[in-house]
């Protein structure tokens, strides 16, 4: 299907949005009023404009507090409805949305809305241009849209319809059901956007906190089946207001916006994109570094071991148990600093793996590789993670054949597992502050990974948000975030956490061999004593070592953190094997550590 988008979803001029907009493969714009009145541009402009960039525009919008008012404040009304609609013929718009009134002159009186509004349709059809009728969710007569389709239906103009709004509707927790009762034809419009469960003044939630399709938890795919079963056939157009995304640059928001359309599509049947390949575990995590001794120094006390290195990279390969770590030296690392560069993926499938990813908008990274490297596909994730997809069969070329295995003694780190670590738990990806809900649809879209309830936790420099996205069978744990981050230069901070058998052996291995832990404050520990009971010694372990403990229905969880390097950290976990969280009830305790251990400026 066609697909819109208003340009109040979008940030900068109108020019930038129209841009934007186009360059991420919408069909048309709805005009925002607003937005026209500061553009320098003529409507005559703005239309060439639009037709160079290939969008139609689809909307005019809105026309406020037109019906049920007293007459002669309607004949000013049809005075400045004659203003737009002569300024939308320039335009080249052909239907307008006219908002339920919440004037305070407004009456009570559906006939007189009715009488008002064909007569606003009337003078409309003069001019080519159809009157989309909405119900605002904080109208003062009119919130709800069966109540705005009687009103319509009883005017009984043709160039009147309803406009159908997904968050106006879903908010008030309307039956959308009903929507199949009204004929297509008579829906001249449909606006879409979820927005996540809040408490709040209805026109302050739809005013700041909407977001695109899937980022929020309205069910919006439902609502579509209803709007198509009643046979609407226009566009799908998306209008969210959003303090972020007016702050965000408009470009990656349009990309982000059109890949929610396109998984709404899939959802509902109406597109038929290649079909998600889950990747079904951690392949290897890969590090850039300007100075390779503090990460091989806190890698080798982790009990990993230099294994392999890249035939023709500066790439070495670090390893323990079935957990694989690429540090990298190269160019990257000099602009990056230490940090997490890119993920690799097991995958079933590599190259539908990329497919999917292109289908669904995530930019293809091309590779520079000699002749005899494998064929890795690699796409950018919205933070600019690399994420490879690796072979996970033996008939495919593995990307451990671009290794040349080293000479390592066989009391060398990375040989002896026992107490130490068997694999990647899941890694930790602090995402830039505009770019959350974006990051969370990617994981799910692209990669086919479930999404977790949002987690908010207090950090001393402010709010810290997580979701995490994982597989089926857990093999796959991505743990998205935004917030303060811990680091020297004030950069976003990553982590990879390893799984081990036995967290205190192993943090015990990692001091004697002159690794640090994060230390936490004993009052953490007198807490945790009034909270669960402990075994003899356990509990002082724990202090001992700055272990931290979480406990829930599937077991326990516990877990400890290295010294940060640059932008990265470690994280040990002794994961019970029904445990499904990450500690967050830890987090402000270890967050307030790890700001305390930062020097000061």
């Amino acid at each position: 299907m066609r697909t819109s988008i208003a340009t109040v979803s979008l940030s900068g001029s109108l020019t930038e949005k129209l841009t934007a907009a186009a360059r991420a493969g919408f069909d048309g714009v709805e005009i925002f009023e607003n937005d026209l009145l500061a553009s320098p541009l003529s409507p005559e402009e703005i239309r060439a404009r639009c037709a160079d960039l290939g969008l139609s525009i689809d909307l005019y919008q809105p026309m406020r507090d037109i019906e049920a008012v007293p007459a002669d404040e309607f004949s000013r009304n049809l005075r400045r409805a004659r203003h737009k609609f002569e300024l939308m013929r320039r335009l080249g718009a052909d239907t307008v949305l006219v908002c339920s009134s919440v004037s305070p002159l407004a009456e009570d009186d559906d006939a007189l809305a009715a009488r008002q509004l064909r007569r606003l349709a009337e003078l409309a059809a003069d001019f080519g241009i159809r009157v989309a009728y909405e119900a605002l969710a904080w109208g003062r007569h009119v919130r709800t849209y069966d109540h705005a389709w009687r009103i319509v239906e009883a005017a009984g103009h043709p160039a009147l319809g309803t406009c159908l709004d997904s968050f106006h509707i879903l908010a008030r927790g309307s039956d959308p059901k009903g929507i199949e009762d009204i004929p297509g034809e008579k829906i001249f419009f449909l606006q879409l956007a979820d927005a996540p469960q809040m408490a709040m003044d209805v026109l302050q939630w739809s005013r700041h906190y909407r977001c695109f399709p899937g980022q929020g938890g309205f069910d919006i795919a439902g609502f579509l089946g209803h709007v198509m079963r009643a046979g609407y056939r226009g566009p799908l157009s998306l209008e969210v207001f959003n303090d972020v995304f007016r702050q965000a640059e408009a470009g990656p928001t349009a990309v982000d916006a059109q890949r929610s359309l396109l998984a709404l599509q899939e959802a509902t049947g109406l597109a038929t994109p290649p079909a998600p390949v889950v990747p079904t575990g951690i392949a290897f995590a890969e590090l850039v570094t300007p100075d390779v001794e503090p990460v091989s120094a806190l890698l080798s006390a982790l009990g990993f071991g230099r294994t392999a290195r890249h035939r023709s990279k500066p790439v070495d390969l670090w390893q323990q148990g079935a957990a694989r770590v690429l540090v990298n030296t190269g160019p990257a690392a000099r602009r990056a600093g230490t940090s997490l560069a890119a993920v690799g993926l097991e995958s079933p499938d590599p190259a539908a793996a990329a497919r999917r990813a292109e289908a669904l908008l995530a930019p293809v990274l091309p590779r520079r590789r000699a002749l005899e490297d494998a064929p890795l596909e690699a796409v950018a994730a919205p933070d600019g993670t690399e994420l490879f997809f690796c072979a996970a069969r033996p008939e495919l070329p593995d990307w451990r054949g671009d290794f040349a295995d080293l000479e390592v003694d066989a009391d060398a780190p990375g040989r002896a597992p026992a107490h130490g670590v068997t694999r990647v738990d899941h890694l930790a990806l602090t995402q830039p502050w505009h770019q959350f809900d974006e990051a969370a649809l990617f994981h799910r879209s692209v990669l086919g990974l479930n999404a977790q309830d949002s987690v908010d936790v207090a950090d001393p420099y402010g709010l810290h948000r997580s979701r995490a996205v994982t597989n089926a069978d857990g093999s796959v744990r991505i743990a998205l975030s935004v917030g303060p981050a811990p680091t020297d230069d004030g950069a976003r901070a990553q982590h990879i956490a390893f799984a081990t058998e036995d967290v205190v052996a192993t943090a015990r291995r990692f001091r004697a061999a002159g690794g640090r832990l994060l230390r936490i404050p004993a009052n953490y520990y007198d807490d945790l004593a009034a909270r669960y009971e402990f075994a003899d010694g356990e509990l002082e372990t724990y202090r001992e070592l700055g272990i931290l403990y979480d406990r829930d229905a599937g077991g326990a969880f516990r877990h400890c953190y290295t010294e940060t390097v640059g932008r990265v950290f470690f994280e040990l976990v002794q994961r019970d094997a029904g445990h499904r969280g990450y500690g967050a009830q830890n987090a402000p305790v270890r967050l307030a550590a790890q700001h305390a251990g930062r020097p000061v400026r």
